[in-house]
């Protein structure tokens, strides 16, 4: 049997919470968060006993000062000022406190976390984008906007061929604006629609982005009569930008049926309505 090569079994484990770190830092935040309520609920009884204490002692030191006065009477303490009930009690709350605080600082690791991926992943798709853009036009200057036209159409038969043989019969939304089977890049699914119909509906969303300034992809989506997706939610369009232009490839796919196929001559971009 060989031996195990804890070298690299701790870079893997290293690796590993490396990569789910925000989801184990929110498990752990919202693990002690249920700690600290546990522990609060806990403490409160002997809280309570300890508040019972002072004012029993205080009510006690009260009486004999009044006896030493030669009054009869004395003042009766039935409650403790806030200010003396946190003196008093504030002890058996530290490890509910210490545990809220960690929790605390567990979620905002993982808000942290999250934020520095998402401006990564921004930038990344952003250089993308841009050299994507670059190589289109050099391919357009090269051989000609025909010609691209012809491999941009090769590329969508292939796209939408690929999503068939990895699912023959793909559920196909049916929008109620149409009757021709579409597919959409970006979000990989089958819907019925026309292409007058996605001119039509452009054009509308065009008016809201002038309007608005920005709109997410999610709102081209619900305008074909699309389900919103997550990346929906994070694309998005701004009027400085340019408006929303689709780009149609009219094909046949593997199973003979013609198909349109929808890109965005201008894609989407992260962080869309953060510039206003």
């Amino acid at each position: 049997m060989g031996k195990v090569d804890l070298s690299k079994v701790a870079k893997n484990v290293k690796a590993t919470l490396g990569k789910h770190s925000p989801e184990i830092l929110t498990g752990i935040g919202i693990a002690g968060m249920i700690s600290t309520t546990v522990l609060a609920v806990k403490a409160t009884p002997k809280a309570l006993m300890l508040i019972e204490e002072e004012k029993r002692i205080r009510n006690y030191e009260n009486a004999k000062e009044a006896r030493d006065l030669g009054y009869d009477t004395c003042e009766h303490i039935d409650t403790l000022p806030p200010v003396d009930v946190v003196k008093t009690v504030w002890k058996c709350y530290i490890p509910a406190a210490v545990t809220g605080v960690s929790s605390i600082a567990c979620l905002i690791g993982a808000s942290s976390v999250h934020a520095r991926r998402n401006a990564a992943l921004a930038t990344a798709y952003t250089l993308s984008e841009s050299a994507l853009r670059e190589y289109k036009d050099k391919v357009i200057e090269t051989i000609g906007e025909k010609k691209e036209k012809i491999v941009r159409d090769g590329i969508a038969k292939d796209r939408v061929d690929e999503k068939l043989a990895e699912n023959p019969t793909p559920v196909i939304v049916e929008t109620g604006k149409g009757t021709t089977r579409c597919y959409d890049h970006h979000a990989g699914r089958f819907f019925y629609s026309d292409m007058d119909q996605l001119k039509k509906i452009t054009n509308e969303v065009n008016e809201k982005l002038i309007k608005d300034g920005y709109i997410s992809l999610n709102e081209f989506y619900y305008a074909v009569g699309l389900d919103s997706t997550e990346i929906g939610r994070r694309l998005g369009w701004r009027v400085d930008q340019g408006l929303l232009e689709l780009d149609f490839s009219a094909i046949l796919d593997s199973q003979g049926n013609p198909c349109i196929a929808i890109d965005f001559n201008i894609l989407p971009q992260y962080d869309f309505d953060k510039w206003l």
